[in-house]
């Protein structure tokens, strides 16, 4: 009674929410701890008793737990959310026990199987095998795998992954679990494991299956198909790709990403999903191919269920005739007839935010197992990207009349559903007590960590104090001499990079190195290391501060008047970069990005050209607006944010090259701080090269305007844009400066593929899946770090070099995958130690197939050396790429 009280309570709590999350629900469903009962478990066939289906089930235990200081508690194999795990893993069992079938799958085939029936239908997002290894006598496990699952038993369907791939790779060897994230996943009742391997192989597999329950109890919906948009001569597809029901005139009986537990980005363009096409997360219609004005759309239930509302997520950018739907009109059905008097729901209009929203439709408490909804359009297209109900966890009383609704239902148990109500006293004072000891251990921690963090503050206080007297003592002296050069004076802000190793003997904060810039034009002396990815304006849009923030050196004027630090004078000078622009000839036309302490914008300047530099070229700009990028500062940064935003336009004024990113003029008369930078018209190159196709074999006798197509590329031109980036680097180099952040995201792309380098990458959403965050505070680009950045914090001229090696190979690939795409990110920071310890087991990024051997080898692989000081110079790779072109 106690057990079913908890459920209940469980149930109720989901009720009020019942829309799946996907990094939550992670739970294991019963294989391993019993709550699957043996009956539930079938096979196709077994060898004898001891393989049969019932001993399928997962011989440890494997318990995660993790704890958030957030406050919450779930058990999710990973999670985004800040939290400290804790693995314990309990053998209770010997090896002998797993299903084997009796006869062999063909290589392509699909006989052999394992089913699972959960009684219910349930979400499920990971999977996991083993094999069987009796002790050491045998060593059977399954290689490869297909999942074949179903919602009513009779129909079943083929799992397939986003990119349409059935087979999943399974065990290495007959001890280890491995644990697979089903993306898309999946809603059913019955699952089946179907091995897939040869006759000279012998398989036995133990399986579990994780999730939770499918509250929901959607079986099916039945949509008309998605439609494309053209969108500035870009193919915008919003189909429901991963819809696993007939699709003959409409999608039918089927469910997709309506139910996939993944909410659609405000911009329709980009997704959560690394490499898919524009709007992949949407489901959207037009207005022009249903004159009667609406979208029709039918949802099928497990049984009759009383209604109170439905939240549907829906896009609202009105800028590309994209709004939420007008009205809503809901017909109800518990048997074969509608019932009368439907329900219409008018959402409030919102003619000023486009973010994308969940619209709650009130429903009425309404009774019924089908519900066919009315959507009405209210602008050229509606696109939708999650579709939940909340309703009652179970109604099973159907013969309440049409039009009538229960009184005072109360969620009941499924009768389905097996409980062994046996130990229940012993289960919850266990459960208990493993709470008190996690919360000891915890507690044992946090007090370690706040002694360690104060004992390391009082270290760096000790530290900051020397350096600033130093400095302050070299000051003194320089203006008392009357210098031409003067120095710096450090910051004191703590680092926003976490250690993520134990603090090694060679170890330097990051934000601790002393940036330095020539303190004129013409001077060569006395430079000062610095770098280009300052900017607490370029911070991730989800409120962290940029990796690479540095606490760059007060510049300092070397006249005969005393040492001043940056202020709003300097921009009165001649210099065109500093000049002052009248805001109101910008307009803002798109936001790129949102950080911590300010945003980017693209906008279009009206009269820019007589702000622009002799040595910039001016022959193909004509007086219609120039595209910029406008990097601005909140209105309540602090005083410190200010100063720094200051000091990144007195150092962006100072770099003059034709692959690097200039900064135009600014916008200081105010207390809103704006500067503003050169925007390519066609966007960075990561984008730019995921849409073109490489041309392999271009025609030599025809143009070079013959030669590249829209759609396609020569192997010459891509080199061609690496030089330029190589070139660029080279004049970074040359003044010590450290870029820490160099990928194709940050390189913009011109008129003839011009390039040029820049730091916008980390401030835009599209791109928010390239940085791993590093115990809830710095975000890194671990996939184009060294393997010294990552484990010591220095941050070098070695590091850009593997860094453009990546680049590199970004560009040749076309940008169509991300670098070590088939390693999670904690594999990735593994491998990084893997070139630490330098035993031949680390893992590098493969060739393309269009570079040859000589670049790969010579040039990228000598870029991923261990030791920084063997790997070449931007000077070095920028001559061996110029001979590669003409070779």
């Amino acid at each position: 009674m106690e057990f079913k009280v908890i459920r209940l309570f469980v149930l109720f709590v989901a009720t009020a929410k019942a829309q799946v999350n996907p990094e939550v629900c992670r739970y294991p469903l019963g294989m391993t701890g019993g709550q699957i009962q043996d009956e539930d478990i079938s096979a196709s066939s077994y060898w004898s008793e001891s393989t049969a289906a019932k001993f399928g089930r997962q011989l440890l235990f494997h318990f995660y737990f993790s704890v958030s200081l957030c406050g919450q508690i779930s058990l999710p194999e990973r999670s985004s959310h800040c939290f400290y795990l804790f693995f314990f893993r309990l053998d209770i069992g010997g090896g002998d026990g797993a299903w084997c079938p009796d006869i062999m799958s063909e290589p392509h085939g699909l006989k052999e199987y394992l089913q699972v029936d959960l009684r219910s239908l349930h979400f499920i997002t990971l999977v996991g095998t083993q094999g069987r290894h009796a002790d050491g006598m045998g060593n059977e496990f399954a290689q490869r795998y297909r999942i074949k699952y179903s919602r009513d038993g009779s129909n079943w369907v083929s799992w397939q992954d986003r990119k349409g791939q059935q087979v999943i790779e399974g065990n290495r060897n007959a001890y280890d679990v491995v644990l697979k994230d089903l993306e898309p996943p999946i809603i059913a009742r019955y699952v089946r494991f179907m091995p897939v391997t040869d006759h000279s192989m012998i398989v036995c597999m133990r399986v579990e299956l994780y999730g939770c329950e499918w509250l929901d109890g959607l079986v099916s919906y039945n949509i008309p198909d998605g439609q494309q948009m053209i969108y500035r001569d870009l193919e915008v597809s919003f189909n429901d790709s991963v819809y696993d029901g007939a699709s003959a005139e409409g999608l039918t009986k089927g469910l997709g990403q309506l139910t996939d537990g993944t909410w659609g980005l405000d911009d329709f363009l980009h997704s959560h999903i690394y490499g898919v096409w524009p709007g992949y997360d949407y489901v959207g219609w037009s207005n022009r191919t249903f004159p009667k004005g609406y979208v029709e759309m039918i949802f099928d239930f497990d049984h009759v269920r009383n209604f109170t509302s439905m939240k549907v997520h829906s896009s609202n950018m009105f800028s590309r005739g994209v709004r939420v739907f007008r009205q809503v009109t809901c017909f109800f059905r518990s048997d074969s007839e509608w019932e009368p008097g439907p329900v219409t729901f008018r959402p409030t209009p919102d003619r000023v935010s486009q973010r994308a929203r969940f619209v709650t439709v009130t429903l009425g408490d309404r009774t019924a197992k089908t519900i066919k909804c009315r959507f009405h359009f209210n602008d050229v297209w509606m696109l939708f990207s999650e579709v939940a109900f909340q309703s009652g966890s179970a109604v099973y009383n159907t013969s309440i009349g049409p039009g009538k609704h229960p009184k005072n239902t109360l969620p009941v148990d499924d009768p389905t559903h097996k409980v062994d109500d046996s130990n229940t006293r012993i289960l919850i004072g266990c459960l208990v007590a493993i709470i008190a000891i996690l919360s000891a251990i915890i507690v044992i921690m946090l007090w370690r960590q706040v002694w360690q963090k104060m004992l390391e503050k009082a270290s760096r206080r000790l530290l900051d104090d020397d350096l600033t007297a130093r400095l302050a003592i070299q000051n003194r002296a320089f203006s008392f001499r009357h210098s031409s050069l003067s120095s710096d004076s450090g910051s004191t802000s703590n680092s926003t990079y976490e250690r993520i190793y134990p603090l090694c003997a060679d170890y330097q904060e990051p934000s601790r190195l002393i940036r330095k810039l020539p303190e004129f034009a013409n001077s060569t002396e006395n430079l000062k290391s610095s770098s280009l990815c300052t900017a607490a304006t370029a911070s991730g849009s989800d409120g962290a501060p940029h990796y690479a923030e540095a606490d760059i050196i007060s510049l300092q004027e070397s006249s005969d008047s005393s040492i001043t630090a940056v202020n709003m004078s300097p921009f009165t000078g001649t210099d065109p970069a500093m000049r002052e622009f009248p805001r109101e000839k910008l307009s803002f036309k798109e936001k790129l990005g949102e950080g911590q302490f300010g945003e980017v914008h693209l906008c279009e300047a009206e009269g820019m050209q007589d702000f622009l530099d002799e040595d910039l070229s001016t022959e193909e700009i004509s007086k219609s607006p120039l595209l910029v990028a406008v990097k601005t500062l909140r209105e309540d940064a602090n005083k410190n944010a200010r100063n720094d935003f200051l000091k990144e336009i007195r150092i962006m004024s100072r770099l003059r090259d034709p692959n690097i990113v200039r900064l135009l003029a600014v916008c200081v008369d105010t207390d809103l701080l704006w500067m503003i930078t050169e925007y390519m018209e066609n966007g960075d190159l990561n984008q730019f090269l995921c849409n073109l196709r490489l041309n392999e074999a271009p025609d030599e006798d025809k143009p070079e305007q013959e030669e590249e197509k829209g759609d396609s590329i020569s192997y010459i031109k891509l080199i061609s844009m690496a030089v330029q980036i190589a070139s660029g680097m080279k004049y970074l180099a040359s003044l010590n400066f450290v870029h820490r952040d160099l990928a194709t995201r940050n390189c913009l792309v011109g008129k003839n593929y011009t390039i040029r380098i820049a730091d916008f990458g980390m401030s835009r959403n599209l791109y928010k899946g390239d940085y791993y965050r590093i115990q809830g505070r710095a975000v890194l680009p671990i996939r184009w770090m060294s393997w010294e950045s990552i484990l010591l914090g220095k941050f070098t001229m070695a590091s850009d070099v593997w860094a453009f090696g990546v680049t590199l190979w970004e560009i040749l690939t076309l940008c169509k995958e991300q670098p070590y795409s088939q390693l999670s990110d904690e594999q990735v920071i593994e491998n990084t130690g893997e070139f630490f310890r330098d035993k031949g087991k680390q893992v590098y990024l493969p060739k393309p197939p269009c570079c040859p051997d000589t670049v790969y080898n010579d040039l990228m692989l000598t870029c991923w050396r261990r030791n920084a000081k063997q790997r070449p110079s931007f000077q070095e790779m920028h001559a061996q790429l110029q001979e590669s072109m003409s070779a």
